[in-house]
């Protein structure tokens, strides 16, 4: 900055030289110098006034502007930061083929401690065991005043059950938000939804995941949160589903049997529209898996998908129906049926003398075992196992349950002419039920492979074709005649032409060494109706026998079938089938005209 000098030299030698004092001009510039100075540091308070109370008017601006937010916003619990992936609690229902409710989730409560905060660890431990009597007062007591700092009680508890421990007073004890499944229909449907129980959790939430049926192997999409909810649809009907529980139970406690299970399918899209195994279970209190002994006694095993059994006569129409496609025999072939059929040391018999010959359509009705090897015969064991093998029954079938893979047919080591004649009746080859109804809902359809599916198909694409459609119609014939005049009697149902085939084998012993004597698995493999083949319809006894007409019974004939039976009769008006009513002539009444 220049600065005017106090003294300058022109005016002091002017006032000298004019008498004047040159101090008077000194004392005049420092006035005017301390003027300026004066001007200058007013005019720097002025300017930092200014900035503090813009700065101010900024604050107070922005503290009202959030205020504003705040009151006009809805009030949320402040939540800390977490490490890792959030748990996600929520999962989407699942509903049956008409959107009913099979499983969805309940808002419910957790129960924990934390000892150091109680104030009478006695009082609450007695308090807890008097609610939830499993507990144990005196173990309560230890762990509350013990060096623990945290202790689960209940991981889920019910509203009255939390209002009960409310009322202890016990600052200790607190509780957490969770969800749990709920099956609202209980055990319907057991095996199909197989259920659900917590992994990780927390003292504010925990993760609910599916450990066995369709909630285990469609876990991912009912935990995915761009679902957005959407429920899973399932193929199943729920009423066609508890009807057919109902019989089933009632038919396994009349005829003694062990365990039981049906199939019913849609023999066009492989829909399962009904599939039971008993005994069954409650999904909301599903039981402990077996650790030793059998498996196929505990109530969590799956005979419908993991039961793999020889299924006797029912094979019968497999071997008949490519005979047939392979223009070896035709409806009315006659086939030699003398017996034993003797195959090296082996002896193949009849269950009954049938005489030298039956039809082709009459081993079928028959059941003839001899008729049966002789077209097996025919056709080889190559073909066969070809044949086989593009009905599904050489792998484990692809339906949606993660039980799926343990179902795996038992074949031969080695496929010889042997095997061929045996598995061509149903032994030497053991399979589940759902692979006998996806190969029946195969043969029944026209001809068209088919795959069995737990999910509702919109828009069905057809398979492969196996066999023609007048093969199909053929074989639907002959399974029929077995109802109307052969081993399947009892099935039939008024009006709704039921069609299928029994099946009585021995039941192989657990350690694989023999079969037993005096125990069967029975089968009734039907189609109904059979002039319009719908669905397949699959029931399996294990071990049944009923004494009737003084002796003990335990074939098929006896047993699985009148409980298919009594099934159809029950769920086919549910299905929307009406039944085919033949009206006869008018008894009665004459015509006349003018």
């Amino acid at each position: 900055m220049t600065r005017t000098p106090l003294r300058p030299l022109a005016r002091i030698l002017k006032a000298r030289a004019s008498g004047e004092n040159p101090d008077a001009i000194e004392a005049e510039n420092l006035a005017k110098r301390h003027a300026e100075m004066h001007d200058k540091a007013r005019q720097r308070a002025e300017g930092r006034l200014l900035v503090l109370g813009l700065a101010f008017f900024c604050a107070f601006l922005t503290i009202g502007a959030r205020m504003g937010t705040l009151a006009s916003s809805v009030p949320m619990e402040p939540r800390a930061a977490t490490v890792g992936n959030p748990i996600i609690g929520q999962r989407s229902d699942i509903v049956d083929r008409n959107g009913r409710m099979l499983a969805t989730n309940l808002a419910t409560h957790s129960l924990y401690a934390h000892p150091r905060d109680m104030i009478d660890p006695a009082n609450a431990a007695r308090g807890l065991a008097a609610i939830f009597p499993e507990l144990d007062a005196d173990a309560l007591y230890k762990d509350f005043t013990g060096d623990r700092r945290f202790l689960w009680i209940r991981r889920q508890i019910s509203p009255e059950q939390m209002q009960a421990v409310h009322d202890i007073g016990s600052p200790g004890l607190l509780f957490g938000p969770r969800e749990m499944r709920l099956y609202p229909n209980g055990p319907i449907a057991a095996h199909i939804l197989g259920g659900a129980s917590y992994g990780r959790e927390g003292v504010a939430s925990a993760e609910v995941i599916g450990v066995a049926g369709v909630e285990r192997q469609f876990d991912g999409f009912l935990r995915d949160p761009a679902n957005e909810g959407a429920p899973l649809e399932l193929s199943i009907d729920l009423t066609v589903q508890a009807a057919s529980e109902e019989v089933l139970a009632g038919g396994m406690s009349i005829m003694s049997a062990k365990g039981a299970t049906s199939i019913l399918m849609d023999v066009h899209t492989g829909e399962i529209i009904s599939m039971v195994s008993l005994p069954d279970f409650d999904p909301n209190n599903r039981p402990q898996v077996l650790t030793s002994g059998d498996q196929s006694d505990s109530p969590l095993f799956n005979r419908a998908v993991q039961g793999v059994y020889e299924l006797g006569s029912t094979f019968k129409i497999f071997a008949v129906a490519q005979a047939l496609e392979l223009g070896l025999v035709n409806a009315e072939t006659m086939i030699d049926t003398q017996g034993p059929l003797s195959w090296g040391r082996f002896r193949i018999r009849d269950f009954h003398d049938y005489g030298p010959q039956l039809s082709t359509t009459d081993v079928i009705v028959e059941s003839s075992n001899v008729g049966t090897a002789r077209i097996a015969m025919q056709i080889g064991a190559e073909r066969q196992r070809e044949f086989l093998g593009a009905l599904g029954f050489l792998q484990p079938t692809q339906v949606e349950m993660v039980e799926a893979p343990t179902g795996k047919p038992l074949l031969p080591a080695n496929w010889s002419e042997l095997s061929a004649m045996t598995i061509s009746y149903g032994h030497g080859l053991s399979s589940s039920p759902l692979h006998l109804a996806t190969a029946y809902a195969s043969i029944a359809n026209g001809g068209l492979r088919v795959e069995p599916t737990l999910l509702r198909v919109e828009n069905p694409v057809p398979g492969p074709r196996i066999l023609s459609n007048a093969v199909s119609q053929s074989a639907v014939n002959m399974l029929r005649q077995v109802v109307v005049r052969g081993t399947a009697s009892f099935g039939e149902v008024a009006g709704y032409e039921v069609a299928g085939k029994t099946g009585t084998a021995d039941k192989a012993r657990e350690n694989g060494r023999g079969y037993y004597d005096d125990r069967v698995i029975a089968t009734f493999a039907s189609v109904f109706p059979a002039s319009d083949p719908q669905y397949v319809l699959i029931v399996t006894l294990d071990e049944p026998s009923i004494y009737t007409l003084g002796e003990d019974r335990r074939t098929a004939g006896w047993t699985a079938v009148p409980v298919a039976a009594e099934m159809i009769r029950r769920i086919a008006p549910l299905l929307g089938l009406r039944p085919h009513v033949e009206l006869g002539e008018p008894v009665g009444v004459t015509l006349t005209s003018n």
